[in-house]
């Protein structure tokens, strides 16, 4: 898997992972320092499978808790898995 690039705005950023010219991306939106919306997940054809959307939750995650902000997952992919992941509940707003 190629690596999760961040890309940070003053009220918006997104996660994204490029391969073979497609971009997999996690976009957020930053509502206050302490809470940061997980806005949507996109993820081309040619990625499924490969984990990119896990590998952007992950990073997502460690962001969180090194920054010590809160996700709140409005992205029904974020939503459901963070479910699969109850050792990620400290950085959940829901």
């Amino acid at each position: 898997m190629t690596e999760v690039l961040r890309e940070k705005g003053a009220h918006k950023g997104r996660y994204v992972i490029r391969q073979n010219g497609e971009e997999a991306e996690m976009t957020y939106s930053i509502t206050t320092p302490t809470l940061v919306i997980a806005d949507h997940t996109a993820v081309p054809e040619s990625f499924r499978g490969t984990g990119a959307g896990v590998a952007m939750l992950t990073q997502f995650v460690a962001d969180a808790r090194a920054e010590g902000f809160k996700i709140m997952p409005l992205c029904p992919f974020v939503n459901a898995t963070r479910k699969k992941h109850p050792e990620w509940a400290d950085v959940f707003a829901a």
